[in-house]
């Protein structure tokens, strides 16, 4: 048992479970000191109980949580807040993943205990997950570290209203890379390819682009001059992306899109 254990995971739903899955890869936790709260269980869930998780455990067992993983859709989570708190220990730490609320509102609904809040992205679940924490609590902040470390790359983030950003730059960008793959795909069909040979090249090119780049660890902009030769194939492409009005315009369009929509989800 760290300090940081036992773990209450309220909600497992497709954030939650792919925290579950990512653990079980990792071996991150003994999955004995992993308690989870959630009426409808999914696979993940029931096979972390499988592995010796305390699925749905009574009310009496949860003041034993070091650590409560606040994973419960954002509409839910006051009603969740107010029937777990009574029932932790006074010095629990709260680690939030509900999209767009902030630490102040979780620490009064968890009555004064430290809170981190967390923007992960579902890849925790193969251990590729990517993800900024803000805590004004060290202690918060070290349980987010040990739940999250091991199933991707955390970073601190010291001011709140920055998650906003981090929303729009890392919470919804897997969805640009699957409709810019999605966009690839079709661009090869007109192009002549068979649908599937098209689907094939983009979705494999794509992944293992995103392979070496993180096992390189090379700036992006390097990798894309290694494999851009003048007068070439790709120089010729890039002029299109990169030009007026392509790649970069468009991207901080969408970023700052996902951004003010976040900050409006946050006031409402």
């Amino acid at each position: 048992m760290s300090d940081h254990t036992p773990i209450l995971l309220l909600g497992a739903g497709r954030l939650g479970g792919a925290l579950l899955e990512g653990w079980r890869l990792t071996s991150a936790f003994d999955p004995a000191q992993v308690m989870i709260r959630d009426p409808q269980p999914g696979e993940a869930a029931r096979a972390a109980a499988a592995a010796g998780a305390a699925l749905n455990p009574p009310e009496a067992e949860l003041g034993r949580a070091r650590t409560v993983l606040l994973a419960v859709k954002p509409q839910v989570w006051r009603e969740a807040a107010s029937a777990l708190a009574p029932h932790l220990a006074k010095d629990a730490v709260i680690v939030s993943v509900a999209a767009g609320v902030k630490t102040g509102d979780i620490a009064s609904a968890f009555e004064g205990r430290a809170v981190a809040r967390v923007m992960p992205i579902t890849a925790v679940a193969v251990g590729k997950g990517a993800g900024a924490v803000v805590s004004a609590d060290s202690r918060a902040r070290a349980a987010a570290h040990a739940l999250f470390d091991p199933v991707g790359t955390l970073v601190d983030v010291e001011d709140e209203a920055q998650m906003d950003a981090v929303t729009a730059v890392c919470g919804s960008a897997p969805a640009y890379l699957y409709a810019f793959t999605e966009a690839l795909e079709a661009a090869g069909e007109a192009e002549g390819l068979p649908p599937q040979v098209a689907k094939a090249l983009a979705r494999a090119t794509m992944a293992g682009a995103a392979a070496l780049m993180d096992a390189s660890g090379e700036a992006p902009a390097e990798l894309r001059r290694q494999v851009t030769s003048p007068n070439g194939t790709t120089e010729a492409a890039l002029k299109v992306l990169l030009g007026e009005g392509g790649l970069g315009p468009l991207l901080r369009q969408a970023v700052a899109a996902a951004a003010n929509r976040s900050r409006e989800l946050a006031r409402s």
